[in-house]
């Protein structure tokens, strides 16, 4: 650890984010196969819940893999890595009251765990969309 970086707070916190928008923070975290329907589902609830007036916002697995992420492969330590920067911006967009929905394969259960653990309980929802690989494989070769 870097001795000369020290986290600053700052008045408007995450409490005041979360009491401007009116609502909790929280990040919602969608797991499953690849083509197992997560960003979709995902991308649903979210205009779902904007429609209702939340604040939200949906990070895409691909997307983030055509900016923040992509200097990464797809080996078991990339992934990781992976996972875990996309975690550190769903804890920075909870500090700022969103409601986050995450869409990603993160097959590995330690890596979700990671992710949990940088959040309240309370803030973090996991999803796994369950469905067969068949359909999966399916879906993938039309692409």
């Amino acid at each position: 650890m870097n001795n000369n970086i020290i986290w600053h707070t700052h008045p408007v916190d995450k409490e005041t984010h979360a009491k401007q928008k009116k609502q909790q923070p929280l990040v919602i975290w969608f797991t499953g196969l690849s083509a197992s329907g997560k960003s979709t589902i995902a991308g649903a609830l979210e205009q779902i819940l904007s429609q209702q007036g939340y604040h939200t916002y949906l990070l895409d697995g691909d997307n983030v893999r055509h900016g923040l992420c992509k200097d990464l492969g797809f080996s078991d330590e990339d992934r990781k890595e992976n996972i875990r920067r996309v975690g550190e911006v769903a804890k920075l967009a909870a500090d700022a009251g969103l409601i986050t929905l995450a869409a990603f394969i993160s097959p590995f259960q330690s890596d979700r765990q990671l992710v949990r653990e940088i959040l309240p309980a309370e803030e973090f929802i996991e999803v796994f969309v369950d469905a067969p690989i068949e359909t999966c494989k399916q879906l993938i070769s039309l692409l």
